[in-house]
């Protein structure tokens, strides 16, 4: 039924005041009961810059070492994966169908700079951007009001948010925590010494050598071996725990997070990898192998590290 001259039409999204859109916050609502600390969010970002960089065939872990083509389709790829995570429906011309409602992702490296075709304009927006270097994503929702775009539009009829549609946005998450990628947390120095080998293996383990007591994501190890199989590089059986345990390393992994949680290092999950050097130790200390154990100090002398319990058991 048409409005009445001089009613506004209250299914006009324009109808809605700044602070009133019922559909941005079922939409929120439903995200944030998905994913309510960011979690998943933040492994969707990783899983996406680990898939543009195609590290274990090419070494790349830098936005920057990206082709400008690779760059364009980081947005495509982020959309697909944020789909297969949470299960959003088809949307009729946007993306998604999210609570009902018709959401379009768009994704930009520069915060604010999302480009906006006609098709999303009156609709809702899930905008979204990160740094890998400072390993945090931001996430947010606004209504493509006309308002809340620029007037000058490019060739393909696309537009952006003015200031007032960026002050607008809603955000879900905002400088969020997502995994880490070690190789941009570490200095230049370090990483150029990493991969100064031919030697996938020999570069394996520089990089856990350099990465003592952080958490390092399967991935990295996958981008500096340039191979598939990071459990291959790490295994005792020729990996990395059998180079590295005349030095005194173990490394962990997520079927050892109750003995990193002992030696006080960042407990690994299914997808990351930590290793820790070791030294004999008292009673009191952590029994790895039949011994007592604990983590060493700077400068200490070290000893073969002990063999860490088999998979799913632990010692009394």
């Amino acid at each position: 039924m048409l409005p009445l001259f001089g009613q506004p039409d209250e299914s006009d999204p324009s109808f809605l005041s700044d602070d009133s859109d019922p559909a941005l916050e079922a939409v929120a609502d439903e995200i944030l009961q998905l994913d309510p600390d960011g979690t998943r969010w933040g492994e969707v970002f990783r899983h996406t810059y680990d898939m543009i960089y195609n590290g274990p065939e090419t070494g790349r872990f830098r936005w920057s070492e990206l082709m400008k083509t690779e760059k364009t389709h980081f947005g495509t790829v982020f959309e697909i994966n944020a789909q297969r995570e949470f299960g959003f429906n088809d949307g009729d011309t946007t993306d998604y169908r999210i609570a009902g409602h018709q959401v379009d992702a768009k994704w930009s490296q520069d915060d604010g700079k999302w480009m906006l075709p006609p098709e999303v304009f009156d609709e809702l927006a899930l905008v979204a951007t990160a740094s890998d270097p400072e390993a945090q994503f931001s996430l947010g929702l606004v209504r493509v009001r006309s308002e809340y775009r620029r007037e000058g539009t490019n060739r393909d009829k696309k537009s952006a948010l003015n200031s007032r549609g960026r002050d607008a946005v809603r955000w879900l998450w905002r400088a969020q925590p997502m995994p880490a990628s070690i190789l941009l947390q570490l200095p230049d120095h370090v990483v150029a010494d990493i991969f100064d080998s031919p030697f996938g293996t020999q570069r394996v383990n520089r990089l856990f050598r350099s990465t003592e007591g952080k958490l390092v994501h399967r991935n990295a190890v996958r981008t500096v071996a340039q191979q598939l199989d990071d459990q291959k590089r790490v295994r005792a059986s020729g990996g990395a725990r059998t180079a590295l345990k005349p030095e005194g390393y173990v490394i962990l992994s997520s079927y050892h997070a109750h003995l990193a949680e002992l030696l006080g290092v960042p407990v690994p999950d299914s997808k990351h990898y930590i290793s820790v050097r070791v030294v004999p130790g008292g009673e009191k200390d952590v029994l790895i192998g039949g011994g007592r154990w604990r983590r060493a100090q700077d400068g200490e002398p070290s000893s073969a590290a002990p063999v860490l319990p088999e998979r799913g058991t632990r010692e009394e």
